[in-house]
């Protein structure tokens, strides 16, 4: 079985420190960097990339509302044109410093509340994808697995990845648990590895109250902005590959790759 490990990264912003990018880029395969609006800056940008281009990790552009104080973690409403503006911009800032690395931009992940209510969200999940396509029809669609986000990219025809949190726990609808209530986030690597194992063996989603909801994903997340992400994606990386499973960067994963010609 072939599946990418992912984590968010680029999420430092001037002299304030958020996670620690250089020790998980070589466990993970593929990287989402912040483009400004909920974290990172041109400087930080720049460097994240070119540390990523030494670990041969694929990346992407994470981009959010406008929303740096409250981490891109705030509900916003945006008419249509401004949401759709606003993550060209995004997307615009990322590929351009990346080219400067000599690196392609090959996934999008929204971040936050833009991704949660995406999620359950049909109009906003299609815009977000048409917005995409407008960029690059090319580009992976990185969303959470079973979401209103990853129908709508397939709908319009992009390359989609399914994703599920090795460090987020799940609600039986198969929504993540909104931070604001117990057992959201999970803080023991030993917990998250199990997570991740269960969803495994089931070949889905295991929500909190251990309800399955079968659902395919190619993609396993873990935060960098927790304080034991290194401890966590080292831990879930060994139990992956002791299980039998291939780790890529989100291109060379087979369900994904370009089809020939296009």
């Amino acid at each position: 079985m072939e599946l990418n490990l992912n984590a968010d990264l680029g999420e430092s912003f001037g002299p304030w420190k958020m996670g620690d990018d250089s020790a998980l880029l070589p466990i993970i395969g593929s990287a989402s960097i912040a483009c400004g609006f909920h974290a990172g800056d041109a400087l930080v940008m720049r460097r994240t990339l070119h540390a990523a281009r030494k670990t041969g990790v694929s990346i992407g552009a994470h981009p959010s509302f406008p929303d740096l104080q409250g981490f891109g973690r705030r509900p916003m409403h945006l008419a249509a044109d401004e949401l759709q503006a606003m993550i060209l911009y995004q997307l615009g800032a990322l590929v351009g410093m990346a080219g400067v690395e000599g690196l392609a931009m090959t996934h999008v992940k929204p971040h936050g509340a833009l991704n949660n209510m995406a999620c359950e969200d049909g109009a906003l999940a299609l815009r977000i994808a048409k917005a995409v396509k407008t960029f690059d029809p090319a580009l992976i669609l990185l969303a959470p697995a079973g979401s209103l986000l990853a129908e709508a990219g397939a709908q319009e025809s992009l390359r989609v990845a399914g994703e599920v949190f090795a460090d987020r726990a799940y609600t039986d609808a198969g929504t993540l648990v909104p931070r604001s209530q117990p057992g959201a986030v999970l803080n023991r690597t030993d917990e998250s590895v199990a997570h991740v194992m269960r969803m495994l063996d089931a070949g889905g989603i295991v929500s909190q109250s251990g309800k399955r909801l079968p659902v395919s994903f190619h993609s396993i997340c873990v935060h960098g902005d927790n304080a034991h992400a290194v401890e966590v994606a080292r831990a879930v990386r060994a139990a992956l590959e002791k299980a039998g499973c291939a780790l890529k960067p989100l291109p060379q994963l087979a369900a994904l790759r370009q089809p020939s010609g296009a």
